[in-house]
């Protein structure tokens, strides 16, 4: 897509409207604006990702790219001048070519919108920001090479170069402004934080392009204005009140500040572009308004265009020359109005904005654009077209002004000279040439010129070496320094334009210098010669008299280009008026110099006077001399005019710098080799020099080393001989000593006989003593286990002797209650048979009868309970004697527990056999009771008929023994005597058939009589049986303990136990 540019006004150049066609058209926004580094074409980027570039020369512009997404920041001034980059919405940086429309390089690495590009000076290197981060690009690899990370609560604002120098300038939200080294981004400086009162949020900033004022903005009316050189804030700018926030600043460039830009445009919230001077703090003019505001803004490098994004979308491209022709006429007086401010610091930097002439904002007719070509004095520019310089200069108007004042204005006078030399300002040329390094003729200028200012230094070595890459003449005119010098103290914030300025006068104004090289350029000096002998023959017959040719007369003021004979000013003023004419003019002034010093010339008549006099400053009066240069070029005859020699005025080709080949070559590289051969052969002599001076420092070390060696040896053999004595000596002293010591050996060795001898008796005797105490130990322990075991079995003898006893006087009471119960139970049965009348009081003393037996029952059953409790602690207190013995005896031997193992069975055997007799009791006594109850039955069949009539009694009988009983089985229940609770509900069961059986009646039966009292003689005998077998078994068995304990204390004595031992 391509298509032409039209333009419509002598303000808007253009307005360019971008719509899409179609059954609905609608317009497609612009967003973003760019100028290349020459400032004739224009980049463009819209809503929908399409790239144009406009050519503002021909008139001409196409699309380029289409990257299907919106783009957030461009630029266009790379050291590939087809090449761009623009950044788009998904946080991604792309490079493409608008020849090829290809895609050069993708850059990626941000999480975040990319808000701006700054591009080097030499276009090699760009910096890419967003908010979070900054990335630092290699545009010929496109790798990153840096990253600038901050804490995500500060932010980034902006990150950029700062114009024409290796300082890259970062601002963040904190109001925080660093500078850092570009070649080691080590930090340079830190701005102080803004005076007390002065605060505001920077979003914003600019730059003047030679960095030195750097201003800031925000959200307020006012302005900082910091000076970077000082690092100090120099004024504050109030704008109108119409302005509440700043939304973008941008210097606007003129020809004639030398860099230090003195308009600045500032864009507020309203979207009207002011342009304010930060001279004279007054408003030139305004680009925007209300109905047709701006978004932002961009201004072309030469200063000539504005590119401006409106709100609705459309590009709006603004002529300077034409916005800014009131501000170009010669200005009025200016002046400023001083008001009272508080003391404040802050108030002190505030200066306000006024108005210098009414300005209002510029619209059209209608309030409508329109797109047409716009042909602006075109019969002036077809006129004038060879006066008419970059910047909008004519040469005429500067020539009328030099002549009426005799100099430019010293504030305009490197934008007039930039203008008249026209420079062409090639950054890629001239990086190429820097980069090349330093030249081999100038590595060691220093050496040549001492210049205390090593930036100074460095400038001039550059701008040199520069200059010999571009033609190698230059290396090897020795002269070259001296011309380039000035320039290069005038322009040494500015090395680009310091070459390009001595390489224009040298192309121009040296015209003809190095044919003759390397001599003095003798057609020039003929020329000049001839020019005097014309104008002034008497001083030049008076030079010639004194042998004082033009090298002397003339050379030194061309080579050094009168910076030798000139102060800062005259100088200044000289080639104001050199830059402004024919390069002929160069050549005239220098005559005139001559000439206007003919008084002090013709009084010398030595020829160092004269040198001297070229060499050094003199009282002349420098307007006279440019009277005279101007006379010069009206007066002199065109056959020795230089100007019919000299050719015009040619400045340098833009892009690619001219040839420079106007020298005898072959003598230039004659010298180039021979150099390069001096070079290469004081390389070598340096090299054997140094090579030399290592071998001698060599062959003197080693001289050194082999005299430190012998000096040495002959210590060591000296030393030997006296080691050889001492040894000698020592040996003689250690025989003695060995002798000694055999002698002291052996007086020790008897010694230790000795005391070994009363030491293994003192032993012996030791062990003796310890066996006899042992022995007696042991046979202390051996009788007091002894006695132990006596008294343990005297103890168990005196309690097998208590148990017996206590079997006894068991025995013993249980024939008492036998005969007890007998003798009750006959006296009962004699009382029913006396008196059965009776029969009330009768019952009377059953009831109590059977009172009392519940009693004796319970008694024997507690003593039965009594009893069982004696045997099991009499096996309790066994047991416990027998694991007291087990345990006291366990360390014995085997046979000790044999004897032991054999006594419990002896024990157990007699428990078996006890138990087996209580058996044969029980089961004696269960038969006797069975023949009891059997007897019973019988005694119930016969006296079930008196049953009815003492059914009452008995019911009241029976509980009252239910009770009893049931209490006895109570308490003999965990003892299991299970039998004598039967034995008790059989009596219980006998005594009330008995109490069946007694007669109601008083009468008396001698059956019943006979029958009661032959089972009670019965009962007795069984009695007696059972006693007298009891007493026999228990006789047995106590014959039988003794016999186990009479054998057991013959058969092995006590064990004797060794104490125990604490240890602390």
């Amino acid at each position: 897509m391509s298509g032409m540019l039209r333009n419509q006004s002598p303000r808007v150049v253009v307005n360019i409207i971008h719509s899409a066609t179609g059954y609905h058209s609608k317009a497609i926004r612009f967003l973003n604006v760019a100028f290349d580094s020459s400032g004739d074409s224009l980049l463009a980027g819209d809503h929908q990702g399409n790239i144009y570039v406009f050519d503002l020369n021909g008139n001409r512009f196409k699309l380029v790219q289409r990257t299907m997404q919106a783009c957030t920041a461009l630029a266009f001034n790379l050291r590939r001048k087809t090449e761009f980059l623009v950044a788009l919405a998904d946080y991604s940086v792309k490079c493409f070519d608008t020849e090829t429309k290809e895609l050069v390089s993708w850059m990626r690495g941000h999480n975040s919108s990319v808000s701006s590009i700054s591009v080097h000076g030499s276009g090699r290197y760009a910096i890419t920001t967003s908010t979070d981060t900054a990335q630092l690009w290699d545009l010929d690899t496109f790798q990153r090479k840096r990253k600038l990370n901050v804490r995500q609560s500060v932010g980034i604002q902006q990150v950029f170069f700062l114009p024409l120098s290796n300082t890259i300038l970062s601002c963040f939200k904190d109001n925080s402004v660093f500078a850092w080294e570009f070649d080691t981004l080590h930090c340079k400086y830190q701005l102080p934080t803004a005076v007390e009162g002065s605060a505001l949020h920077y979003k914003v900033f600019a730059v003047t392009r030679d960095g030195r004022i750097f201003v800031a903005g925000g959200k307020s009316n006012h302005l900082h204005l910091w000076c970077l050189e000082s690092k100090q804030l120099v004024r504050i700018i109030q704008m109108p009140t119409e302005v509440r926030a700043v939304r973008h600043l941008e210097f606007l460039p003129d020809s004639f500040d030398g860099g230090s830009n003195q308009v600045l445009g500032v864009l507020s919230q309203d979207n009207i572009m002011r342009f304010i001077s930060i001279e004279t703090y007054k408003l030139l003019f305004v680009i925007g308004s209300h109905e047709e505001g701006i978004s932002t803004a961009a201004i072309s490098p030469n200063g000539r265009y504005i590119a401006s994004v409106m709100e609705n979308g459309s590009l709006n491209l603004y002529s300077v020359q034409a916005l800014t022709q009131e501000v170009n006429k010669p200005p009025p007086p200016l002046f400023k109005v001083v008001e009272d401010w508080p003391k404040s610091e802050a108030n002190k930097l505030t200066t306000r904005v006024t108005s210098g002439r009414s300005e209002q904002p510029w619209k059209s007719k209608g309030g409508k654009i329109q797109t047409r070509l716009l042909k602006v004095q075109m019969n002036t520019l077809l006129e004038n077209k060879e006066n008419e310089l970059p910047g909008g200069l004519n040469k005429k108007r500067l020539q009328a002004l030099l002549k009426g004042y005799g100099e430019y204005p010293a504030k305009y006078r490197m934008f007039v000279w930039r203008s008249l030399l026209q420079l062409p300002e090639n950054h890629l040329a001239f990086s190429s040439l820097i980069d090349k390094g330093t030249h081999s003729a100038f590595v060691n200028i220093q050496n040549e010129y001492p210049i205390k200012s090593r930036k100074l230094l460095r400038v001039l070595q550059r701008t040199l070496s520069a200059l010999a890459h571009w033609s190698a003449i230059f290396g090897e005119t020795p002269y070259i320094p001296l011309l380039a010098f000035p320039f290069v103290k005038l322009f040494q914030n500015n090395q680009l334009i310091c070459f390009e300025v001595v390489a224009t006068v040298v192309v121009n104004f040296c015209q003809h210098w190095f044919e003759y090289f390397p001599n003095p350029p003798v057609n020039i000096l003929s020329m000049m010669e001839n020019i005097l002998a014309h104008h002034d023959r008497e001083l030049l017959q008076h030079l010639i008299k004194y042998s004082v040719t033009s090298q002397v007369y003339a050379w030194p003021l061309l080579e050094t280009l009168f910076s030798e004979v000139l102060t800062r000013e005259e100088w200044l003023k000289v080639f104001d008026n050199i830059f402004s004419n024919h390069p002929s003019y160069f050549l005239m002034i220098v005559v005139a110099y001559i000439i206007c010093s003919r008084a002090p010339l013709l009084l010398c008549n030595q020829s160092q006077d004269f040198e001297y006099f070229f060499h050094h400053r003199n009282n002349l009066d420098i307007n006279a001399v440019i009277k005279q240069a101007y006379h010069l070029m009206e007066t002199t005859p065109p056959d020795i005019h230089p100007q019919r020699v000299l050719d015009d005025f040619m400045p340098l080709t833009k892009g690619q710098y001219p040839v420079f080949n106007k020298y005898p070559k072959f003598v230039v590289d004659y010298q180039t080799r021979e150099r390069e051969r001096i070079r290469q052969d004081e390389i070598e002599y340096l090299r054997e020099r140094q090579l030399m001076h290592e071998l001698e420092a060599k062959a003197q070390e080693r001289k050194a080393e082999d005299e430190a060696f012998y000096r040495k040896q002959e210590l060591l053999r000296e030393a030997e001989e006296q080691r050889r004595k001492m040894v000698l000596e020592e040996e003689e002293k250690l025989a003695e000593r060995r002798r000694r010591l055999a002698a002291v050996r052996r007086e020790l060795k008897v010694k230790e006989l000795q005391f070994l001898d009363a030491s293994r008796r003192r032993f012996l005797k030791y062990q003796q003593d310890q066996r006899q105490m042992e022995l007696k130990r042991l046979d202390e322990d051996i009788a007091r286990k002894a006695s132990m075991r006596e008294q343990e079995t005297a103890a168990t003898l005196q309690d097998i002797e208590v148990r017996q006893m206590e079997l006894e006087s068991q025995r013993q009471l249980f024939e008492q209650r036998l005969i007890k119960d007998q003798e009750t139970i006959t006296q009962e049965m004699r009382e029913e048979k006396d008196d059965r009348q009776r029969k009330a009081d009768l019952e009377d003393h059953i009831v109590q009868r059977w009172v009392e037996t519940d009693r004796e029952e319970r008694q024997k059953a507690q003593m039965v309970a009594e009893e069982n409790l004696a045997k099991a602690e009499q096996n309790c207190i066994d047991n416990e004697w027998r694991l007291q013995a087990l345990h006291k005896l366990r360390r014995d031997d085997q046979d000790r527990e044999k004897r032991y193992e054999e006594i419990a069975k002896l024990l157990h055997d007699n428990r078996v056999k006890e138990a087996e007799l209580l058996k044969a009791m029980r089961e004696a006594e269960e038969k006797k009771w069975e023949e009891v109850t059997w007897r019973k039955a019988q005694l119930e069949e016969e006296q079930k008929a008196a049953a009815a009539a003492n059914e009452h009694r008995k019911q009241f009988l029976e509980d009252e023994m239910n009770d009893a009983l049931e209490l006895a089985e109570k308490l003999q229940r965990e003892d299991g005597y299970f039998e004598r609770l039967r034995d008790l509900k059989a009596r219980h069961a006998e005594r009330g058939v008995e109490f069946q059986q007694l007669p109601k009646s008083g009468n008396i039966c001698l059956n019943d009589l006979s029958a009661s009292q032959s089972s009670l003689h019965t009962s007795s005998d069984r009695r007696q049986e059972l006693a007298r077998q009891e007493r026999e078994l228990m006789a047995d068995i106590r014959q039988l303990r003794q016999k186990l304990t009479a054998r057991a204390q013959t058969r092995r004595p006590p064990a004797r136990v060794s104490p125990t031992r604490w240890t602390t």
